[in-house]
């Protein structure tokens, strides 16, 4: 038992760290004396979950200013999203993944001692399994953040590091073996399910998610391992896996501070809509925005080949993004249906999900703001109310100052407060995942348990239900309407767009009306920038859609492998200095080169572990550096 006493202090000390104990551990209990009953597996699992939900301190950096950014699941014009990376955020998100890491080992090796040592309960194998799925997903976080990673570390140790195929191949094996352990007839009893809050050790549901990480993962390796990740993928697809929204698998959120509280309730982190979702929003599905707004906001609503006000000396253009230069001074004519829930209407202010954050100013309440002039003076001021915008990222060079409107906090749609206040619950895998992991996998040929359409069909229902316009989804599901990057909803059209189409403009100095010949843009990332509606396009971009807000991390996994959905590449009106190869030469070009593949490792990794940083470092193609793809990413 020496070593169950040994483990006991390693975990009240990290309990300490996380206060994360549910009441377990008593303050003034001497731990050395520590009883059996408070070494118990469930405990480690405990603590390892919920604080994975990540603190605010946590979740800011990591969640959003690192995972969102990448993901352009927001606007935010800096960090990640332009090449950049801060030490001291990387140093607290990986001294956090790491702890979660080591308590969900921890987890492992008390069962396999209890289950040595004679003192187990019979369902001691299962919560072993469970730990076992649980510290897969924490090493796929850790492996699709930084890249190499020990698959035998954490424990207390500097471990060896391994490449990133030896550890995708090791969580493939673990995540299979740890399915076919579980014992569904030995369940656990019902005094212990409150230590598992995403759960509550319904084994059945292990099983699934189990499955379903391992779909994910194989998926991963589609462009480098296709035959490793169609055996895995198929060979999981055929057992138990999530398939609605029961089975998703969440965790419930709160307010406050602590490990629980929800992951995007910063006040001051606004989350406006950002340009990559907004050129997908527009047009796709062709649901009017007349039939999702109310009557009061009809006013604003402009027609359908209406590009907005054009305003080029104030607006980033030196960009593929299709949009450029133009602000839409009113709603877009059609939008898909999940925009208008996601992000509010700026000045909508009695639709409950407004946004009044930060509540400290005024700030979201102020819809009016000043275009100023090269010479410092009032050019134009423009009241935002009812009007839908999101700008590209990038150096926009004198323009930029002279713009108290593109990027301010009352003057554009913001992430709703539905997703802000610890009302609901954090999302780590929905059935609309696997429903478009099996749309993708039955596009590339392999054996899955349902048609792609289906599949694809069936996904994009679950997350219309989940933003509760479910009331749209058939003539959504119809539509042959092109967004802004040229994709169309419907399974059955992949006719491609037209090379251009006219729209109207107004003169946003003069007022005069224009025409302007518009392009889709080519994302050369994928294809050759040659199709931009074909089945592969449509799948991802609605999976994309889908996984808003909860899982950037997986969208932005998606766009490293696949270069899918089109990501616009920041305006270089000036250079860029951590992007170095994107230049006013090539703007209109889409390359690996332009956006972030991971992130670097943290400095207290080489002043701790000189040698496995090095290991680390050797198994990357191209230095401890922000644009160096993962194995199975996409390649320069």
């Amino acid at each position: 038992m020496k070593k169950l006493i040994y483990l006991t202090l390693i975990f009240a000390v990290i309990l300490l760290v996380s206060s994360c104990t549910d009441g377990f551990l008593d303050v003034n209990t001497d731990p050395k004396a520590a009883s059996f009953d408070q070494v118990q597996v469930e405990y480690f699992i405990n603590s390892s979950i919920t604080g994975a939900q990540m603190n605010p301190h946590d979740a800011e950096r990591a969640f959003i200013l690192y995972w969102k950014t990448a993901a352009r699941q927001h606007r935010v014009n800096g960090s990640l999203a332009l090449g950049g990376y801060n030490d001291g955020w990387t140093n607290d998100y990986y001294g956090s993944l790491s702890r979660w890491l080591r308590t969900a080992n921890l987890a492992i090796t008390v069962g396999e001692e209890q289950i040595q040592e004679g003192v187990n309960f019979a369902y001691t194998s299962n919560l072993i399994q469970v730990a076992r799925i649980w510290r897969a997903y924490l090493m796929s976080e850790f492996a699709d953040n930084f890249g190499p990673m020990p698959v035998d570390g954490f424990q207390g140790e500097n471990p060896e590091f391994r490449d990133v195929e030896t550890v995708y191949n090791f969580l493939l094996e673990e995540l299979r073996d740890a399915v076919n352990s579980m014992d569904l007839g030995t369940p656990v009893p019902s005094s212990i399910q409150r230590f598992d809050k995403a759960y509550g050790f319904d084994l059945e549901k292990w099983v699934r998610y189990g499955n379903s990480m391992r779909m994910r993962l194989a998926m991963r390796l589609s462009e480098v391992a296709p035959s490793v990740a169609q055996a895995h993928f198929e060979e999981a697809a055929s057992g138990l896996i999530i398939t609605n929204a029961d089975h998703t698998f969440s965790v419930p959120e709160g307010g406050g501070w602590d490990d629980l509280t929800a992951v995007m309730s910063r006040e001051w982190n606004a989350q406006p809509l950002s340009a990559t979702l907004n050129n997908l929003y527009l047009g796709l599905g062709g649901i009017t925005s007349e039939r999702q707004v109310p009557a009061s906001m009809h006013d604003h609503i402009r027609p359908e080949n209406y590009l907005g006000l054009r305003l080029e000396n104030h607006l980033g253009t030196h960009t593929n993004d299709p949009s450029a230069g133009f602000w839409k001074d009113g709603l877009p004519y059609t939008i898909d249906p999940r925009a208008y829930q996601a992000f509010i209407i700026p000045g909508w202010f009695d639709n409950s999900n407004f946004s009044h954050f930060p509540s400290w100013t005024q700030d979201a309440f102020t819809v009016e703001r000043n275009l100023i002039a090269e010479d410092g003076e009032v050019l134009k001021t423009v009241n935002a109310t009812g009007h839908w915008n999101a700008t590209p990222l990038g150096n926009w060079g004198d323009k930029a100052p002279r713009n108290q409107l593109a990027a301010y906090v009352g003057t554009i749609p913001r992430l709703s407060q539905r997703f802000r206040t610890g009302n609901g619950e954090r999302i780590f895998f929905a059935d609309w995942e696997t429903h478009f992991l099996i749309a993708e996998a039955g596009v590339r040929g392999w054996s899955v348990p349902m048609s792609p359409k289906d599949a694809y069909e069936q996904g994009i229902r679950s997350n219309f239900a989940f933003f509760g316009v479910d009331q749209f989804v058939d003539e959504y599901l119809r539509s042959e309407s092109f967004n802004r990057a040229g994709t169309s909803v419907s399974w059955d059209h992949t006719t491609e767009p037209p090379a251009s189409v006219t729209k109207s403009y107004i003169n946003g100095y003069t007022n005069e009306e224009g025409t302007f010949q518009f392009t889709f843009p080519d994302n050369h990332l994928y294809a050759n920038g040659n199709v931009k509606n074909d089945h592969l396009t449509k799948i991802i971009t609605q999976k994309y859609l889908a996984q808003l807000p909860y899982l950037p991390l997986e969208a932005w996994n998606d766009h490293r492998r696949l270069g899918l959905p089109f990501f616009e590449n920041p305006s270089v009106e000036l250079p860029i200095a951590n992007l170095p190869a994107l230049n006013q030469g090539n703007y209109m070009e889409s390359r690996v080169s332009f956006f972030p593949q991971r992130l670097r490792y943290p400095s207290r990794l080489s002043n701790e572990n000189p040698a496995g940083y090095q290991q680390a470092v050797g198994y990357l193609n191209g230095g401890d550096e922000v644009l160096t793809p993962l194995w199975w990413a996409q390649q320069p």
